[in-house]
């Protein structure tokens, strides 16, 4: 049996679990693996080098699956910014029908994507981002708790006061992020008024994650209190895993005086590339949330989803329910 949501009928999965876009890891490989166990698998579209690459990857998904599966475009500020128009034409020339945006001023995006029946989910971290999504168009929101791998914002709101605030103001589906890597979490987000939810770092300790089982395995041998919070000081707070690279990034942040410019030759994407797929994990910054704390095994990806909703299941149906009839026999 299947939970059914206003997300899954949104976008045409069987499982209201969602694969989260992760730069270096979202690739077809793992996004068809979550598309055909029931789930939204979703590509990295900067993860490609070119847009042109990134049509490539999507016919190499599409030979993977025919099951739905999206495209991530994640628009940051930078000096030197990629063509993010030229992306956004090569997700929609290649007919992907589903895009899960986030980051800096999406409208433009947004509204072109809408003009060509595109299904929109944006994903951020707070309930005034959610609306202004909302009032701009998209079709989900994706919210982000302070538990998440990545950039949870600067207001440190978890998921359990962030997702019943969004619940209560948002009229369109939304799904959790941060902090989900099994079935207590996923009834937890559906009682709290989700529609499903987002994981980002429990598909990366999955067989079909395209990184090396050294991170793998990292991963899992990690508990809760394996991250550290960075670029707190410059307002971009990033949550990666604990190693001696971002250890350092603490340390060198945490200086009177210290500028962007003292971390940045260790906090470079390539170095966090070269760990991911070199299984050196001192590498550079390996990004992880704190559900590393409830990864105990790297199973496949079909395993995980079935797991996963047969627990949220029982939950819901046996612990739960019980407890209501409980009740009930007692009055």
């Amino acid at each position: 049996m299947a939970l059914k949501t206003r997300f899954t009928d949104l976008v045409g999965i069987e499982h209201p679990i969602v694969q989260g876009g992760m730069m270096w890891v979202g690739r077809a490989e793992l996004a068809a693996a979550v598309s055909n166990a029931g789930g939204l698998g979703i590509l990295t579209a900067l993860t490609q080098p070119t847009p042109d690459d990134l049509r490539r990857e999507i016919d190499r998904c599409r030979t993977m699956t025919d099951k739905p599966f999206g495209v991530n475009l994640t628009i940051l500020p930078s000096v030197n910014p990629p063509p993010y128009a030229e992306y956004r034409r090569a997700i929609i020339d290649s007919g992907v029908t589903i895009v899960e945006t986030a980051g800096h001023k999406p409208q433009e995006h947004v509204e072109d994507l809408k003009a060509h029946d595109v299904i929109v989910i944006h994903k951020c971290t707070a309930v005034r981002h959610a609306l202004s999504a909302e009032r701009m168009g998209v079709d989900a929101i994706s919210i982000d708790g302070f538990e998440c791998a990545g950039h949870p914002g600067e207001d440190d709101i978890p998921g359990l006061i962030l997702i019943p605030a969004a619940a209560d103001r948002l009229k369109i589906p939304m799904i959790a992020s941060g902090g989900f890597g099994d079935g207590r979490g996923l009834a937890a987000a559906l009682a709290l008024g989700a529609d499903g939810i987002n994981m980002g770092t429990r598909f990366c300790a999955t067989v079909e994650a395209p990184i090396h089982q050294n991170v793998k395995q990292f991963l899992v041998d990690n508990d809760e209190r394996g991250t550290n919070l960075i670029f707190r000081k410059f307002h971009n707070t990033g949550r990666v895993a604990k190693n001696s690279v971002s250890d350092q990034v603490v340390a060198i942040s945490a200086r009177d005086g210290a500028v962007f410019q003292d971390i940045q030759p260790l906090v470079s994407g390539a170095k966090g590339r070269i760990a991911l797929e070199t299984g050196d994990l001192e590498a550079g910054l390996v990004w992880a949330g704190q559900i590393q704390g409830l990864i105990h095994d790297i199973p496949t990806c079909e395993a995980l989803i079935a797991r996963i909703v047969a627990d949220a299941q029982a939950i819901i149906s046996g612990r739960l329910n019980a407890m209501l009839t409980a009740d009930l026999v007692a009055a």
